[in-house]
């Protein structure tokens, strides 16, 4: 008899392992889809960080050449600055030589 009543308790224990088990495992499923599911987003941010680094990339690219051109302009124009300052200081002579003859 011993051993008839010991098998009811036998079968609910392994019940009872069988359903904590199971609890685990979905527990665990439970956990490794959030898991996936965070790593997707994760790719999908990086991603999106990939892009937005190429636009800056062009962005930057786009910048440094405007840069050089204006720095090449602002050569341009400090030359023509120095020309119009000799042409200036020429007029003034030639205004004090006008005015030596006038006199």
């Amino acid at each position: 008899m011993a051993s008839a009543e010991s098998q009811p308790r036998f079968g609910q224990s392994v019940k009872g392992l069988l359903s904590d088990k199971v609890g685990s495992c979905s527990g665990d499923t439970i956990a490794l889809t959030r898991q996936v599911l965070k790593g997707s987003r994760s790719q999908e941010l990086l991603g999106q960080a990939a892009r937005n680094m190429v636009m800056q990339e062009d962005s930057i690219l786009h910048s440094e050449d405007s840069l050089r051109k204006m720095s090449i302009i602002t050569t341009h124009l400090q030359y023509q600055q120095e020309a119009i300052q000799k042409n200036v200081e020429h007029s003034k002579n030639l205004q004090d030589q006008l005015r030596h003859l006038l006199k």
